[in-house]
């Protein structure tokens, strides 16, 4: 490897042990070997190789949870069961990955105090949709229409923050997937509230 995918290697590592806001160049240099100013050369700044390193860190994500969605795949479940089955795999990957998920967290805590940071979010936003709605459905990012990746990926992506939020406050409080699958089912046929329910 070369100081470019050092440096990319070691600012994963400091984004997974220490988060965005603590991470220095200095920490990123130590645990890659490479020198201070081959920041500058290969990435410009210290926020563009953290950037990098968080987009490469979710893709990885995204490649464990499609392997993991396939590998349980049942070829005659119904659509609500695999459905079901995707969400509640998706909810053991927040305790396999919880480094990563507080990352994200922490980094999302500073949108509004970083403008460039939230451009950048802003841009990989899309393709953040179209994988969703990729692994859900258990093809490839180019097969999802941009028409399903602007509607129901917004959704998806919706339900999904709103799931690993719950999950970081009470793991054992979090919906399961037929809860999810049952409540957008109601909420999508008018039933919020079913007449004889308790």
């Amino acid at each position: 490897m070369g100081h470019r995918e050092d440096l990319l290697d070691g600012a994963k590592r400091c984004l997974l042990d220490k988060g965005w806001a603590r991470t220095t160049a200095r920490d990123i240099v130590a645990a890659s070997g490479a020198n201070l100013a081959s920041i500058g050369y290969h990435y410009g700044s210290k926020d563009a190789l953290m950037m990098a390193a968080f987009i490469q860190l979710t893709e990885e994500w995204g490649e464990r949870a499609g392997r993991a969605l396939a590998a349980g795949a049942t070829p005659d479940a119904s659509h609500d069961e695999r459905m079901a089955a995707c969400w509640d795999s998706l909810l053991e990957g927040f305790s396999a990955d919880q480094a990563f998920w507080a990352a994200q967290f922490e980094m999302i805590g500073q949108l509004p105090k970083r403008p460039e940071l939230r451009e950048q979010f802003a841009a990989v936003l899309p393709s953040g949709r179209e994988g969703i709605v990729a692994i859900l459905e258990g093809v490839d990012d180019d097969q999802v229409p941009a028409v399903a990746s602007r509607t129901v990926g917004s959704v998806v992506h919706a339900l999904f923050i709103g799931l690993w939020v719950q999950w970081l406050i009470d793991p054992a409080a979090a919906p399961r997937g037929k809860d999810i699958v049952e409540g957008v089912r109601r909420i999508a046929e008018g039933r919020v509230l079913d007449p004889g329910e308790a």
